[in-house]
């Protein structure tokens, strides 16, 4: 079996130690600098190498790595591992900027190894139909997308003051955690955003002053998009509606199922799934990380596209600190 190794188990690390584990196709480690939580994490896992550095982590290299720390680290630590031949799946978002990525691209071409981007929303089985169906043709070109989007992020990030969402310089605010996976999808389902314009601020969250309600306005080519956010309602739902020429479809996360209709005022037709897992997407991406790495299927989120979605973070940002539209140059 491929070693994996994670870097980092805090929240989402120790997701992607359970979740690698879960597939039954790795044998998985993890570097972990705070004692009490490497400690804490190599009994709940019974994971038999736990190291304290990176380094020495590194003297025997992984096959593979997890990187899920802070987004400032994130190149840094892929770009050192890409270099040892050791294929990296790395967490969102990309970085907090674009340096070093010119180099990292070119490393990953050189050595021929995998690299992806852990937009998890990729595997979502009922994104992935409607994705389909769309791009087979059934409803005719996108010409819109509207994404909505809420929940009570204290509920499942109780931890939210004290990590990296509070503050901008290390990956947090809504934009670069919530709204940067909705993006990410609605760039995998109707193509790269070419221009937005922002409006965003903090109005809820309690010890944290980054923005926890967004508004942004997309072009995706000839496709007009809308997205609004917040991280405080008391709905935990998320919709993406895509309408075509002939028809339109939408995505309800939370009610497990996506749909669509053809007839003005028609009805909806429903393509349900049983409800998911808490951890059933991060196993298939791991899975699907595994495959990838075999060469039996493309990895499911490969550098460029996240480096694309770093730029709109990035837009997306300026755009509320200027109130003017940014122009994406693709």
């Amino acid at each position: 079996m491929p070693r994996v190794l994670i870097i980092g188990v805090g929240s989402i690390g120790e997701r992607h130690l359970r979740c690698f584990q879960q597939t039954g196709r790795a044998d998985v480690s993890f570097v972990e600098v705070n004692p009490e939580l490497r400690q804490m994490m190599t009994k709940r896992y019974g994971v038999m190498a736990a190291w304290d550095n990176l380094d020495e982590a590194l003297s025997h290299p992984p096959d593979i790595a997890v990187v899920a720390t802070p987004a400032p680290y994130h190149v840094v630590m892929a770009q050192r591992l890409v270099e040892l031949g050791v294929h990296v799946l790395v967490e969102k978002p990309l970085s907090i900027n674009e340096d070093g990525l010119d180099t990292l691209a070119a490393t990953i071409h050189a050595k021929g190894i995998t690299v992806g981007v852990a937009y998890v929303m990729r595997h979502h089985p009922s994104l992935q139909q409607m994705r389909a169906a769309i791009q087979s043709g059934r409803f005719g070109k996108p010409v819109q997308i509207v994404v909505v989007s809420g929940q009570h992020f204290p509920l499942y990030r109780p931890a939210y003051r004290d990590i990296y969402y509070k503050e901008h310089a290390t990956g947090g605010g809504a934009i670069q955690d919530a709204l940067t996976h909705l993006m990410n999808a609605a760039e995998w389902l109707v193509g790269p955003v070419t221009r937005l314009v922002a409006d965003a601020d903090h109005k809820v969250l309690e010890g944290v002053t980054v923005e926890d309600t967004v508004h942004v306005i997309t072009r995706h080519g000839n496709v007009m998009g809308s997205f609004a956010l917040n991280q405080h309602q008391a709905p935990n739902e998320t919709t993406i509606t895509v309408i075509c020429e002939r028809g339109t479809a939408r995505l309800e996360w939370h009610a497990h199922r996506w749909r669509w209709m053809t007839e003005a005022s028609g009805e909806w037709h429903d393509e349900t799934i049983a409800p998911l897992e808490r951890d059933a997407l991060f196993i298939a991406q791991a899975n699907a990380f595994l495959d990838a790495i075999e060469g039996r299927t493309p990895v499911a989120c490969p550098l460029a596209e996240g480096r694309q979605t770093l730029r709109v973070n990035l837009a997306a940002l300026r755009s509320v600190t200027t109130g003017l539209w940014q122009m994406l140059g693709l």
